[in-house]
């Protein structure tokens, strides 16, 4: 008995430890600078209430990082996510308010390298067997380039911000499969789950390397994929091509943000 007592008393300890840690942590995300950083799922494409001034990369008010910004008031915000920005766009035009002050970073990225525009247009527009091989060279590449291309912009990251808590969420399975749905074929969108979800397996392993924290937003949009009935993405938008494919403002809001409060 008395030894079930101080487990119990030590494990209050622990437990009370444990939660001001987490809280200690939140703080320290808010206190310093937070910089966004990505391609459009983190710029907010899809969301509308586009920003003015962000012209072509439609960084959006209804984003994840603007939420995030808004709830915790971080010292500092600099959202620099870029609808079309690969890897090599982020190196070369996002990293320049990075510093030893900056607490937290945020990032989506790979997609646009691994050909995501051309994958779901050959998909919407050709046959199965096209889509299938338009998505194993995605895959190809998602192996072979992919990799290299992670692991030297972390790194430069992590130079240029050594004191921050890097959060790189990655990107939702697009598609409710197994159900009758008007447009793609069921293969079709089990392939593209599936290349979804090999993505994310390389970005998580990448991010894993460098000691950052992965934030799947699979779980958040289990049960909101196209197909679903209650969709947090856009399916295809002929009238807005480029919002095709993208997280609603509810898909920000309920997909993303939760993952990243979660996260940071």
């Amino acid at each position: 008995m008395r030894r079930s007592r101080i487990a119990a008393y030590l494990s209050s300890i622990l437990l009370a430890a444990g939660i001001a840690l987490a809280g200690s942590a939140s703080a320290d995300a808010a206190t310093g600078g937070y910089v966004a950083l990505g391609d459009s799922y983190s710029s907010g494409v899809g969301s509308g209430s586009y920003i003015s001034s962000s012209g072509s990369c439609d960084r959006s008010t209804k984003a994840y990082p603007y939420l995030w910004n808004t709830n915790n008031a971080p010292s500092s915000f600099s959202f620099l996510a870029c609808s079309g920005a690969t890897t090599d766009d982020v190196v070369a035009n996002q990293l320049g308010t990075l510093s030893s002050s900056t607490s937290l970073v945020s990032i989506t990225i790979g997609g646009n390298d691994a050909g995501f525009s051309d994958v779901m247009t050959t998909c919407v527009l050709s046959s199965d067997s096209t889509c299938l091989s338009r998505i194993n060279t995605a895959k190809a590449y998602v192996d072979s380039t992919l990799p290299g291309k992670l692991d030297s912009l972390y790194t430069t990251i992590h130079t240029k911000a050594p004191n921050a808590h890097v959060v790189v969420l990655g990107y939702p399975r697009f598609y409710k499969t197994g159900t009758t749905c008007i447009g793609l074929s069921d293969t079709k969108r089990t392939a593209i789950n599936g290349a979804a979800d090999y993505l994310d397996t390389a970005v998580a392993k990448a991010a894993a390397n460098h000691g950052f924290t992965f934030g799947d937003v699979r779980t958040t949009f289990s049960g909101h994929e196209i197909c679903s009935g209650d969709s947090w993405l856009h399916s295809v938008d002929w009238l807005d091509i480029g919002e095709s494919y993208h997280p609603t403002a509810t898909g920000q809001s309920s997909g993303y943000l939760p993952v990243l409060n979660s996260a940071a």
